[in-house]
């Protein structure tokens, strides 16, 4: 697909009913971004209020031995707070559209899990989930649970050392910062002894192929794409905007703050997700679910 700018409606600011009016008959193809998940207390990368950050890139990672067990240490506190967060309004919102028809399919930026913690079925998770483990030798994929009390034996004490969760920053991929990581000892695949790695797309990494695919099938599949909560700053979220726009479909997107898609849409509202959400689960009409 190439990636010259389309020719797309001009942007328009609307309100909430300008939206209802605008998706109310149609089945909805969903995309969402770290903000639908700010309310459950996972901070967002790129929204208005966000300090500036510097991920960890896939090169950093796989080539610098240092950089992967700062990861490790970060993530081992990390991943327990994300593994506890619960669904919020938005992504009950979304549930709910789904079961009542409306909503064909969502696409997540995000690796938390929420959608599907939220009764969301047809979820594509794009970048990944944080409950996997891959390794990069033999591709053996284990739970993140079982590397957690792999890690604790190899690390007794290491949590309880850096504090509780609430004391240090976490961040949408399940990262927390820690500065002393120095001492912290990283697992190896236990089949080949490979290098094990999240099961989540990094910067500088690809999204696989047949997933792409996929989401494009289902912005296909539906008649309009709703973002929610994604600044739509990397290619991998904004591809699908240009697509919807490309093939004439109404594109509406609702963020905090301007997004690099806004030239596609059709209508953007500058608003929080999760109430915006429910208040389009309380008006969109039910749709008959597809044969």
């Amino acid at each position: 697909m190439s990636d010259a700018a389309p020719t797309a409606a001009p942007l328009t600011a609307g309100t909430l009913a300008d939206v209802v009016a605008l998706l109310a008959g149609h089945r909805l193809a969903v995309l969402t971004g770290a903000g639908v998940s700010t309310d459950s207390g996972i901070p967002d990368y790129r929204g208005p209020d966000s300090p500036p950050r510097t991920p960890m890139t896939f090169q950093q990672f796989v080539g610098d031995a240092a950089f992967r067990r700062h990861y490790w240490a970060r993530n081992h506190v990390g991943w327990r707070h994300v593994h506890r967060t619960l669904p919020n309004a938005g992504h009950r919102a979304l549930a709910a559209l789904e079961h009542r028809g409306v909503v064909g399919g969502l696409i997540t930026q995000n690796v938390d899990l929420l959608h599907e913690a939220a009764g969301s079925h047809h979820v594509i998770d794009l970048h990944g989930r944080y409950d996997r483990v891959v390794c990069l030798s033999c591709g053996t994929v284990v739970p993140r649970a079982d590397l957690a009390d792999r890690l604790d034996a190899l690390n007794p004490g290491f949590v309880e050392s850096v504090g509780t969760v609430g004391d240090v920053e976490i961040a949408p991929d399940a990262d927390a910062v820690i500065e002393r990581t120095s001492h912290f000892v990283v697992a190896d695949c236990d089949v080949c002894g490979g290098m094990l790695k999240p099961d989540i797309v990094y910067f500088g990494e690809t999204v696989p192929r047949e997933r792409v695919e996929r989401a494009y099938a289902m912005v296909d599949a539906g008649d309009a794409l709703l973002v929610a909560g994604s600044s739509l700053t990397v290619q991998s979220g904004l591809r699908f905007v240009r697509h919807a726009a490309q093939t004439g479909k109404p594109v509406v997107i609702v963020n905090r703050g301007a997004t690099r898609g806004d030239r596609h849409a059709t209508l953007t509202l500058d608003a929080g997700t999760s109430p915006t959400l429910t208040a389009l689960a309380e008006s969109l009409p039910d749709l008959p679910h597809p044969a």
